[in-house]
């Protein structure tokens, strides 16, 4: 099943970025796609991690809230920025995530690094080293609220 998922996903992605749609290119696009398919099983990796399908409800949720995050923090690291007194103070924290997968950690490692104002500098284990742009960002990591989020996307509680 998830051989097909992966082939319609690719081969839909495909004709959007395309735009073309000759018999021609449209039957390479498919031989292309099967052929993917192909090496992607034969390699081992079409697996839960590496064609995550059974997220795809959970990202109906937590793709808006995290877009939403990112708009918010990017108006605040733009006052900061913008801001005749500049009032920035760099601050570095450890946090520890809840995370269970190695997709789990690396979702909110990303999270962390896609807000602006905040980068994820460092992983031991379970424990990412953040750098903040202002005091505010770094105890937003701090509060857990995004590392719940990232867990209840994961399918935990």
């Amino acid at each position: 099943m998830r051989a097909i998922s992966l082939a319609i996903t690719i081969l839909v992605f495909w004709l959007i970025l395309s735009g073309h749609y000759t018999p021609f290119l449209v039957a390479i696009g498919v031989i292309s796609v099967l052929a993917v398919v192909a090496l992607s099983i034969r390699m081992g990796v079409l697996d839960a991690e590496g064609h995550p399908v059974h997220l795809l409800p959970a990202a109906v949720t937590y793709v808006p809230w995290l877009l939403w995050e990112i708009l918010k923090s990017a108006w605040s690291v733009s006052k900061a920025i913008l801001s005749p007194r500049l009032p920035i103070s760099p601050t570095m924290t450890v946090v520890t995530a809840s995370q269970r997968t190695n997709a789990g950690l690396a979702t909110y490692a990303n999270s962390i690094t896609l807000t602006p104002g905040t980068i994820t500098v460092g992983v031991r284990g379970n424990e990412f080293t953040v750098h903040a742009l202002v005091r505010e960002g770094a105890d937003d990591v701090e509060s857990g609220g995004m590392d719940q989020r990232v867990r209840q996307f994961e399918g935990g509680a």
